[in-house]
């Protein structure tokens, strides 16, 4: 598989400088145009101040890019529904076929390591959905099998939080809440789960991960970083509006794929917009946590 880099990307590598893997679903199917956009340049634009350079991942005319264009960027913001949602799995089709695809967090960490880069910033990761749909998302396996610290704020809310935990434990990833004992629940700082393991600096988060990857075999590391208190949403809030958004999935017969993307949207509609903003928060926070991480294994 051939990689098509973004120049400032391919200096980055060859100089060993500090990277931060951005995934591009959030733009083509997270969050509507022109939010997705703003959020776009404001998540590279974080990353660059916090002294690391941004790569934003997608698959376009069946080339998997590392680091986007403005152009580029531009484009999936407002075309996104004309971008396939694409997993891990998903990539060789769209490779062999020439079609362009927004890659989830499973294809971008695939993608990013597959680049050398070792540090990935999201929203929230996916995990196993809530009732005894089955129904569990690849993240976490890519995640188990791929050498990358994915830095998130714990996994979507709309999930099973507490299954979601137990199959990380269970695949073998590393969970470590940066500066918090519990695991986030996305709009919310904690979930009420604990977790084994916490660090409260870059510095020593680097060394874990550089320790971890020393192993034979050891794949990648979720790293759990709260929302900032001063955007939590109230949890009773998210909570009901939750509930209505699965009841209203439950009612459409809405699975699959198309299941998250439908849930934030209504989440979005029920919370009047408060959903998004959190969102924009904590994927901005994560961002800078991603940066520092990555400046630090750099050093």
């Amino acid at each position: 598989m051939q990689l098509d880099l973004a120049p400032d990307l391919a200096a980055a590598l060859a100089g060993a400088r500090p990277i931060v893997a951005l995934e591009s679903t959030i733009l083509a199917h997270g969050l509507p145009w022109p939010d997705n956009l703003d959020i776009a340049r404001d998540l590279e634009a974080t990353v660059r101040s916090a002294g690391a350079v941004p790569a934003t991942i997608a698959v376009v005319d069946g080339r998997p890019c590392i680091g986007l264009l403005p152009e580029t960027l531009e484009r999936l913001a407002r075309d996104g529904r004309r971008f396939a949602k694409a997993g891990a799995t998903d990539l060789a089709v769209h490779l062999a076929r020439r079609t362009s695809a927004a890659t989830t967090v499973s294809a971008t960490a695939v993608l990013a390591a597959a680049a050398g880069i070792r540090v990935f910033a999201t929203g929230g990761i996916g995990g196993v959905h809530r009732g005894a749909t089955g129904d569990i998302s690849h993240d976490l396996h890519a995640l188990a099998r791929t050498p990358i610290a994915v830095v998130s704020a714990g996994a979507k809310a709309i999930l099973d939080l507490p299954r979601t935990l137990e199959l990380l434990e269970t695949l073998g990833v590393l969970v470590i809440g940066y500066q918090t004992s519990d695991f986030p629940a996305f709009y919310t700082r904690s979930s009420g789960l604990p977790l084994d393991h916490r660090t409260d600096t870059p510095a020593e988060l680097a060394a874990i991960a550089r320790a971890r990857w020393s192993l034979p075999g050891a794949g990648g590391i979720l790293v759990c970083n709260p929302i900032p208190a001063s955007h939590a949403l109230d949890a009773a809030h998210i909570d009901a509006a939750i509930a209505t958004a699965l009841a209203d999935a439950d009612a459409a017969a809405i699975t699959g794929k198309p299941l998250t993307p439908f849930l934030l949207a209504r989440l979005a509609d029920v919370t009047r917009g408060a959903s998004i903003r959190a969102n924009r928060a904590l994927a901005l926070h994560n961002a800078h946590v991603a940066a520092d991480l990555a400046v630090a294994l750099a050093t």
